[in-house]
């Protein structure tokens, strides 16, 4: 199995990467073969880009999580190395992506976003945050831009570090002890691209909950002022 990218159709590009989140523990075999003990710097990067970096929200991370567990489950990792280096990657990210956010994001899509649109943005964040952090760390995607628009709409720094590191450290520990104890079972080992399509789909659900929570309160609350 090899990851050719540069020079293929941007289709091609597109079914590549679903390709790598549904048998990305096939590609992690190929890294540890490839890298060895240098594979955790490459784990680290994965995860430190997927959610540091606004322009890369296609990198696994669910999925990712739960095969290296899986793998440390026969050998192939150390679990305790993975619980250190998932969180510090996870957390540093979206450190960066906050500060990134907080910096340039109104500068950058100032034109495009009022200052009332801002305010309502750090009103959320004060009042919702802490559910949008822990929240937004299980959601694919979200995950990539939650800290860089509470960044924008300067959501407490220190509300958003405690949220941050309390997420950032269940998120892993979650997804990479279930793949150490459940990833190698006959089943799940079978139907591995099932398995991740159906952990995505869990990680999904609390997000469109809220949503629709917020949209349920927010429409109750316009036919009483009514």
């Amino acid at each position: 199995m090899k990851l050719y990218l540069r020079g293929e159709h941007p289709v091609e590009i597109v079914l590549k990467m679903i390709d790598i989140v549904l048998h990305v523990d096939k590609y992690l075999d190929i890294i540890i073969q490839t890298f060895g003990i240098w594979s955790y710097i490459i784990l680290f990067a994965i995860v430190f880009c997927e959610t540091g970096l606004v322009v890369t929200p296609f990198l696994p991370g669910d999925s990712l999580l739960f095969a290296a567990g899986a793998l440390a489950g026969i050998g192939s990792f150390d679990v305790t190395i993975l619980m250190a280096v998932f969180p510090a990657a996870a957390i540093i990210g979206d450190n960066v992506n906050y500060w990134i956010g907080r910096a340039v994001g109104p500068r950058l899509f100032g034109r495009f976003i009022n200052k009332r649109h801002l305010d309502r943005t750090h009103e959320f964040y004060e009042k919702h945050g802490g559910l949008a952090v822990v929240f937004g760390r299980f959601a694919p995607i979200i995950r990539t831009f939650m800290p860089f628009v509470a960044g924008i709409g300067r959501m407490t720094y220190p509300k958003f570090l405690a949220f941050d590191i309390f997420s950032g450290i269940l998120w892993p520990a979650i997804f990479v002890l279930s793949g150490y104890y459940f990833g190698n079972l006959p089943l799940v080992k079978k139907y591995f691209s099932l398995v991740v399509v159906v952990i995505i789909v869990i990680s999904v659900i609390p997000i469109i909950y809220q949503i629709v929570r917020m949209r349920l309160e927010k429409k109750n609350g316009n036919a009483v002022s009514e």
